[in-house]
């Protein structure tokens, strides 16, 4: 049986150099304008990211103090989330799991900052932001975590 071939005309054959320009024209301004809301988003992001680990962590203090009687003291830091601590006083009940697996740093790279007597119900987490220094606005801005 012989194949037929349907004639298919000149003109519907595929897209014409004015079609494919119109084409390249839509998608040239949809990406001039979710570029430039998509560039902002990293440093956004990382801030997010900061106070989710600060709250976690918070969380996690409070079950160490849940089950010991005290936050962990400075000098134990939050080293005594993942590992138990073995300067300062021992805490009575520490969990065999530990309350963290793993010691989060900032999305910048660095450790928190840890602050508590141990004794009393007060403690604080802080990261310094992106610049890495004390104060600052929007992404360099301080954010911290107090409990008691």
């Amino acid at each position: 049986m012989p194949r037929t071939r349907i004639a298919v005309p000149h003109r519907e054959a595929g897209l014409t150099l004015i079609e494919m320009i119109v084409v390249l024209a839509i998608i040239a301004l949809v990406a001039a304008l979710i570029v430039p809301n998509i560039i902002g988003r990293p440093d956004q992001a990382r801030v997010t990211v900061a106070k989710t680990d600060l709250r976690t962590i918070s969380a996690a203090l409070k079950m160490y103090r849940l089950d010991n009687g005290s936050y962990p003291t400075a000098e134990q830091g939050l080293a005594a989330l993942v590992t138990r601590p073995t300067v300062g006083p021992p805490p009575a009940n520490w969990s065999p799991n530990g309350y963290l697996e793993k010691l989060p740093e900032d999305p910048w790279g660095r450790a928190y900052t840890y602050r508590s007597n141990g004794e009393g119900a007060d403690f604080a987490i802080v990261t310094l932001g992106k610049d890495g220094k004390p104060g600052g606005t929007g992404v360099d801005e301080d954010i911290e975590v107090a409990g008691r």
